[in-house]
């Protein structure tokens, strides 16, 4: 059951539905540009504050990291306390800290803040996507979740080109710091217009929150990605390798407490019964796989450029500016009636076609080596961003449509935890291994080319575990 103001009835919809979601999506671009813009200025940041390799890695995984283990608690808290209540206590939180990373004067500074925004951001996201299901009629839901996409692939397109212009431009001499300056008057906005304007709502059989569970899986991830960032610098002691054995037990204590907590009449953080589901888990490492290599080669392609290349943070952000057209390209054939007729096929035919453009992109890099030139790596990337867009496009509703619609609030909250958490696994494993290979000496051409062939190895085994899925979203849910 759901408790309303009195503005909002079941009968009649809530009149400011549609400024509401405008308000919703200004939340998700802050979310979407603050994952992306912290990759191009990550070189220029080093530079200026110093720190060791392991701090490129660091700001990208560690809001990702946030982002996962707070996700689904964040969601909870909506229930419990109100969803108007807490986006905006999220909305105030991230901008609060964005002013803090802006501030940084140390490497740790600026890492502590990351995370601490990841977190908020945990807190506001979810409590957008729970007010469109209570504000919006059956009939004008899929208008409202359809207006994601666009403001999806637009962020993408000019998150990086973007990022790379507030740095080069050193606006009021804030330099690289404006990338996180400019979310104070968006943050404000935000929070001012939720007040305003959206709706509060509540549960009013929410149940406690299961705090166990999200330190048992937030211990878990930071075994297992803490040595994978820091091992190499410090010449992978023994406490690395144990702290990854040591995350699988975790892992699985974290299974055991999650079931008995269920059969105790508790609400578990995820309903155990998912992994008993074998399209469900193989979906759920099919995410992992595909969002690890994704964003982990994002990270060493921007290296590359900056780095390897002597490329400026605006020029890097043009460079890969391809990639992002060919993910709106890519969205928009499948969108145009190809996902629902092939299903699976569809998101298959998209990893093929990343890996043929992960190969003609490593091929470019092989034949040109440091001569190579924008324009040059442009077909490789234009391929990389189409294929990204046809797996992406089908992903989530095929994963979700073979769990019980009493599970298909903790199965989504969970696909979308992986998500974050295959981008900092992929932070943390593509980048360590690009590092290690420059300090063996070899060349930044040579180190992109191993890379991109992992990233390949992990497309592969994204195509495989496809067949896992059901063929169609649509039939499938419909059982």
């Amino acid at each position: 059951m759901t408790v309303t103001t009195p503005a909002v009835t079941d009968v009649q919809p809530y009149r400011w539905r549609w400024v509401a979601l405008f308000v919703i999506l200004a939340a998700e671009v802050m979310d979407l540009l603050d994952a992306l813009v912290t990759t191009i200025a990550a070189p220029t940041i080093r530079k200026e504050l110093g720190g060791s390799e392991s701090l490129v890695q660091w700001l990208g995984a560690g809001y990702t990291l946030a982002m996962a283990v707070g996700l689904i608690t964040g969601g909870r808290l909506g229930d419990l306390y109100g969803r108007k209540r807490m986006f905006v206590v999220g909305a105030l939180g991230f901008t609060a800290t964005s002013l803090l990373c802006g501030l940084a004067t140390t490497p740790e500074m600026l890492i502590g803040g990351r995370v601490l925004q990841g977190l908020f951001g945990a807190v506001m996201i979810p409590q957008g996507l729970g007010l469109i299901k209570e504000m919006f009629p059956p009939q004008e839901i899929g208008k409202a979740f359809a207006a994601f996409g666009p403001v999806m692939t637009v962020s993408s397109v000019g998150g990086p080109v973007l990022a790379g212009w507030l740095v080069d431009a050193d606006l009021f001499g804030t330099g690289w710091r404006m990338i996180f300056l400019i979310n104070l008057p968006l943050g404000l906005a935000a929070a001012l217009c939720a007040v305003r304007f959206l709706p509060e709502f509540r549960l009013s059989n929410a149940t406690r929150l299961d705090l166990g569970g999200m330190l048992l899986v937030s211990a878990a991830v930071f075994l297992l990605v803490f040595p994978l960032i820091q091992g190499p610098e410090l010449d992978w002691p023994a406490w690395t390798f144990v702290s990854m054995a040591g995350s699988i037990a975790v892992f699985a204590i974290f299974g055991r407490y999650e079931a008995r907590r269920q059969r105790t009449g508790k609400d578990p953080l995820v309903v155990p019964s998912l992994f008993g589901k074998r399209a469900f888990t193989g979906g759920l490492v099919a995410g992992l796989a595909f969002f690890s290599g994704l964003i982990g080669l994002s990270l060493v392609f921007t290296l590359y450029t900056q780095v390897g290349l002597g490329y400026s943070p605006l020029k890097a952000g043009l460079t890969a500016l391809p990639q992002a057209i060919g993910g709106v390209i890519g969205f928009g054939i499948a969108m145009s009636g190809l996902q629902a007729r092939l299903g699976r096929t569809l998101l298959q035919i998209g990893t093929a076609v990343m890996a043929a453009g992960a190969g003609v992109l490593g091929l470019t890099v092989h034949l040109a080596a440091l001569d190579v030139t924008p324009w040059q790596l442009a077909p490789g990337l234009l391929l990389v961003g189409i294929g990204m867009g046809l797996t992406m496009a089908p992903f989530f509703d095929i994963v979700l449509a073979g769990v019980e619609p009493h599970e298909s609030g903790s199965a989504s909250g969970t696909l979308t935890a992986a998500q974050q958490l295959g981008g900092a696994f992929g932070t943390a494993l593509l980048g360590t291994l690009f590092f290690d290979l420059l300090r063996s000496r070899w060349s930044f051409g040579d180190a992109l080319q191993v890379t991109i062939w992992v990233e390949v190895g992990l497309l592969a085994l994204t195509f495989a575990l496809a067949f896992l899925l059901p063929r169609h979203a649509r039939e499938e849910s419909a059982h």
